[in-house]
């Protein structure tokens, strides 16, 4: 593990990347809280950049922020003594909200319900940061403060709209930050600064308290320097508000490894856009040849629908609904709204209901065109932008430049997709490499688990830091205290036609392992989907299976799936443990094959698949 050493920035305090294990482990080993703030000022002086913060708290602040925390306890408070920032359209109790619109500000009656729910999990809030006014825009220069400089090559955009925040954390400023994703604004600045941005099924995280961009389709984001560290933010924010008509309970259990085998859709050659960058094409490429060293199966996929469904956001009528939070602004004060911004929001005033009906019945096409072609898809994985742009590319382009860097994700939310940007090996030319994986809605763990992967393979450093990634800690391998364990010999094992059954219910892969070795394995008559049965045996083998952590509130769905000669009863592992799984019926065997002798179910399918080639 990374350790944090001593700065020069105050005696007793810390340098190297915030990150939680390396600050906990500080933590306990006798660090005090008040020398991690004063730390955080040292390096908020030493960026030099006042486009960062719009907001700063006092020392004395912080400093009663950490006096209030109580004895050191990250089992009570998982983000013990963490420092994070908040974009400034996200409410802080007592504080101006402006979301980059000085005319618009307004002081704060409470935290936001996000917030909230992190401060009661220990984090210490350090401050509000810039944004693209009223998270309109991708690029992160749409503010009339000074913007933040790029972390890693300040000739470039810092992107946006979560701009601040992503830069606070590229620098090691704070160890997380929330932003918002409407359009990518989570994920373009995370691509940008080297980091990790992860934009949570919509409804997931409380909208209570914040400004609202496109109010059906907001969701507050999380970025950080690891898939770790963005996710426990995530499992501490993310919980259901009975304030919020969009709040939704979403499983967030503990995070587990990827399974061996899994299926990713990608943009086929033809419908791959990079608007000429070709070190992006070729750090794409290079990134999904590290997803098939993982066990991804690649499935190209023609994008034209994804395409279509992203154009809709800006050109559509949900500019409509940014309109109607700005209406009256825009007629008292329209000076008062950056001129970018002001020309696309204005846009929705020529909107009719009509033209809103007709959009949501396109949509509608598009959301079963797009379902229909990833069904039997785990994820999809794109690139998180097409390309980079200067901050002098913009000013001479301001709306066409951001328009593209939202081609890969525009279409997220309007089709209820959860996402994680994750830094990829650097381009050639050395910026910052990135791709997306994307899922359905709630399939929030398994994306970051499979980004997790890749991160800890990607040889990146950790934003603007220079550091290394730190060694992850070890994953559980058991199912949560609202989980069943299930093992699955077949067709339900990762890559497998009935794979889906599991994942749509919420279960998460936990192992690769053996039954004891007393089974035999058939291959039942019938199919497809061809299935296996699993009987017990002394005289047999061990076998090869996968265990699913199903929640205990779905397991009675997925059981009434289980027909006859199937069944699901109790296994014993290799381990001398048992688990509910699947086992075979004597009656079932009729003209079955045993295929014991193949390992397992994944063994035996590439036998007949190779046989037939």
């Amino acid at each position: 593990m990374e350790t944090l050493a001593t700065s020069p920035h105050a005696e007793g305090a810390v340098t190297g990347p915030f990150t939680v294990p390396t600050l906990h482990a500080a933590y306990a080993a006798g660090l005090a809280p008040e020398a991690v703030v004063d730390e955080v000022l040292g390096r908020l002086k030493e960026a030099d950049d006042d486009g960062i913060f719009l907001y700063v708290e006092s020392r004395a602040s912080l400093l009663a922020q950490a006096s209030a925390l109580g004895p050191f306890d990250p089992a009570a408070k998982p983000l013990w003594g963490i420092p994070f920032a908040v974009k400034d359209n996200i409410d802080v109790g007592g504080r101006t909200t402006t979301a980059a619109c000085p005319a618009y500000a307004y002081t704060a009656e409470r935290d936001a319900f996000c917030v909230a729910a992190l401060r009661a999990a220990g984090a210490i809030l350090i401050g509000k940061t810039n944004l693209d006014q009223f998270a309109t825009g991708l690029v992160g220069l749409r503010t009339p403060f000074p913007a933040p400089r790029n972390a890693v090559d300040p000739s470039l955009a810092p992107g946006g709209s979560s701009s601040g925040s992503a830069v606070a954390v590229a620098r090691g400023i704070v160890a997380f930050a929330l932003g918002t994703d409407t359009a990518g604004s989570g994920r373009v600045p995370a691509a940008y600064n080297n980091i990790v941005g992860l934009k949570p099924t919509l409804g997931a995280i409380s909208s209570t308290g914040v400004v609202p961009a496109c109010r059906s389709l907001d969701t507050v984001s999380v970025l950080a320097l690891t898939v770790d560290d963005a996710y426990l933010a995530y499992r501490a924010a993310a919980r259901p508000d009975p304030e919020d008509a969009y709040s939704r309970s979403i499983a967030t259990g503990p995070l587990s490894g990827p399974p061996p085998s899994f299926r990713i859709g990608v943009p086929d050659a033809a419908s791959r856009e990079f608007f000429g960058d070709a070190d992006q094409e070729r750090s794409f490429l290079e990134a999904l040849r590290l997803v098939e060293t993982l066990g991804g199966d690649l499935v190209e996929l023609d994008f034209a629908p994804f395409y279509e469904t992203a154009q809709m956001l800006y050109e559509g009528p949900w500019v409509a609904e940014r309109f109607a939070v700005l209406e009256d602004m825009l007629a008292a004060q329209p000076e008062a709204v950056h001129p970018v911004t002001r020309e696309i929001i204005e846009k929705g005033r020529d909107m009719s209901a009509a033209d809103l009906f007709r959009a949501i019945y396109r949509l509608k096409a598009l959301e079963k065109a797009t379902a229909s072609a990833t069904a039997s898809l785990d994820a999809l994985c794109v690139p998180t932008i097409p390309t980079f742009y200067t901050v002098d590319e913009i000013a001479a382009d301001p709306v066409g430049t951001n328009a593209r860097l939202g081609t890969y994700t525009n279409f997220v939310n309007l089709l209820d997709m959860c996402g994680i940007a994750v830094p990829t090996p650097l381009r050639a030319d050395g910026r910052p490499g990135s791709i997306t994986l994307l899922a359905r809605a709630g399939r929030d763990a398994a994306i970051a688990a499979l980004a997790r992967e890749i991160h800890a393979r990607s040889g990146t450093t950790l934003g603007a830091t220079g550091a290394s990634l730190p060694q992850a800690a070890p994953l559980s391998s058991g199912p949560a205290a609202d989980e069943i364990e299930l093992a699955v010999v077949g067709a339900h094992m990762s890559g497998m036609p009935l794979n889906g059954e599991l994942t749509r219910l919420g279960a998460r892969f936990l192992r690769a392992t053996r039954t004891a070795p007393f089974y035999r394995l058939h291959a039942l008559a019938g199919g497809p989907p061809f299935k296996p049965g699993l009987v017990r045996d002394s005289d047999g083998a061990a076998v090869e299976l996968e265990t699913w952590a199903v929640p205990k509130s779905r397991f009675g769905a997925f059981m009434d799936g289980v027909k006859s000669p199937l069944g699901i009863g109790t296994l014993t592992l290799e381990s001398g443990e048992e688990v509910k799984g699947f086992l075979c019926e004597a009656a079932g065997l009729k003209g079955a094959r045993e295929i014991t002798a193949f390992g397992g179910w994944r063994s035996y399918m590439a036998a007949m698949a190779a046989k037939t080639a």
